[in-house]
């Protein structure tokens, strides 16, 4: 529609949002934002300190395991937290943890691994209850019910 000043004069819905669009729901931040690892990688948060004090035997075990600890340089277009100083200056860290990344293959084999002695475990109980049993607390397998109302016990 044209008025007397030959302006077009548009409808006041197109000027509004798209009904289709949703507003977005704000989240806050997580401390633990990581870059996607690698293909053919997972990465995993390790602990590196606790209570201020260094858990080099964590550390060591994890990397004799397979983890290498991931840098900070080699995701130069973002800007995650590293560690400044210290024998971890330059991995990506934060609150005692370091961001370490682990071959998949070796991940799955330790899935497997794990699943495997838990399965035996689990086995070992189910077939054999009576080696767990302690002499103080013997294991009967001689289950009974009995359903009383009140009053004396009667046989």
């Amino acid at each position: 529609m044209v008025n007397e000043k030959n302006t077009i004069k548009t409808s006041r819905a197109v000027e509004t949002r798209s009904k289709t669009e949703r507003p977005k729901d704000w989240t806050p931040p997580s401390s633990l934002d990581a870059p996607t690892a690698p293909d053919g990688f997972r990465h995993r948060w390790i602990r590196a300190e606790s209570l201020g004090f260094d858990d080099t035997k964590n550390i060591a075990g994890r990397l004799r395991s397979g983890y290498e600890l991931v840098r900070s340089d080699e995701y130069p277009d973002h800007n995650y937290p590293s560690i400044k100083d210290g024998k971890y200056a330059g991995v990506i860290g934060v609150g005692g943890l370091v961001l370490a990344r682990i071959p998949e293959e070796i991940a799955k084999s330790r899935e497997e691994y794990y699943a495997k002695r838990t399965q035996e475990r689990e086995d070992a109980i189910a077939n054999d209850p009576m080696k767990e049993q302690h002499p103080s607390m013997p294991i009967s397998s001689d289950r009974q019910t009995r359903v009383t109302f009140g009053g004396t016990k009667k046989d």
